[in-house]
Order: C-alpha cells, then structure tokens, then sequence
C-alpha cells in the first residue's frame, strides 16, 4: 500500500499537470475557448505595455503568451506523467512562472479575482515541493530479543538523551 505522502504527491502531480496543460493551451489556441483565448490576448498586450523592458528586448505580447503557454504545456505535462526528479524541475519552473504571472497582475493593477486562482496554483505548487523535498519517513528498526527460546519482538529503543540517565 503507498504512503499518504505518495499518494498526495501523486494527486497533487497529476491535478496540477492537468490544469497547467489546459491553461497553457488556453494561452497558444482558441480551440479550447475562443473567449477565453481573446482574454490572453488582452491581458498579455496589457502586460508588454506596462514593461515597456520587454518591447526594447523585442519580446512582443504573442511571444510572451506562447513562451509562457508552451512551457506551461511542456511542464504540465512532465508533472502528470514523467516519473521521478524531473517533476520538481517541472513544479519549480511553475512555480516561478506563477510568480511572474502574479508580478504582471500586479503591475497592470487588476483586481483580486483576476488572479486569485493564481495564488492557489501557486500555494499548491509549493505544498507540492515541499511534500516532495521531505524524506521518507523510516519505521523504528526491529529487533527480536531470544527469551527462553522463544523470539519476541522488540522495537529499537532510541539512546537516552546527553545528559539524562537511563534507569531500568
């Protein structure tokens, strides 16, 4: 049976590349939603005018969203099925990338709900990390202790304490 932190590393992994590859198309075609294609469209113009940075590097709005809708796709994708480290590159990048998200919400000034699901993602994408960056907890070694022939089970007691005392 896998452990609860293996199982929520898996349901975070999976429902997370979900929706980075939906949103992430989103970003690169309208077949999904016109509407909602047209409001990336929107929001990113919005989001080169305001680093004006980012035009004197060349990088236009549609460069921008199709940057940030491919990654997204490549990294949900690597979230939901690719095994092993990997997965954390992916969520790392992710996460950054929300990061980044949020700083141009801020800057054009939209309002919480324009963003809110951001936050989310993003909190979730670090729950993600750090359940996965923790190790795995071990069971307290066994030993079997030999009484009068008959074995028992006894588990490894931890050494006492520095300067405590041990008193059976």
């Amino acid at each position: 049976m896998a452990s609860p932190r293996t199982i929520t590393i898996v349901a975070l992994s999976v429902a997370l590349g979900l929706f980075f590859v939906f949103m992430g198309t989103i970003k690169l075609t309208p077949r999904l939603s016109r509407d909602a294609y047209n409001e990336m469209k929107r929001a990113y113009k919005s989001y080169v005018r305001a680093l004006p940075m980012l035009k004197k590097m060349g990088v236009s709005s549609i460069l921008l969203r199709k940057s940030i809708g491919a990654l997204e796709v490549v990294c949900g994708i690597v979230m939901t099925l690719v095994p092993g480290r990997l997965k954390d590159v992916a969520n790392f990048l992710l996460l950054l990338l929300v990061l980044a998200v949020l700083f141009f919400h801020q800057l054009v000034g939209d309002p919480l709900k324009r963003y809110a699901h951001a936050l989310v993602f993003g909190i979730l994408l670090t729950c993600r990390l750090l359940i996965a960056r923790q190790p795995e907890e071990q069971p307290p070694e066994k030993r079997i202790l030999s009484v009068n022939g008959d074995e028992q089970p006894l588990i490894h007691e931890a050494a006492p304490e520095k300067g405590k005392m041990k008193v059976s």
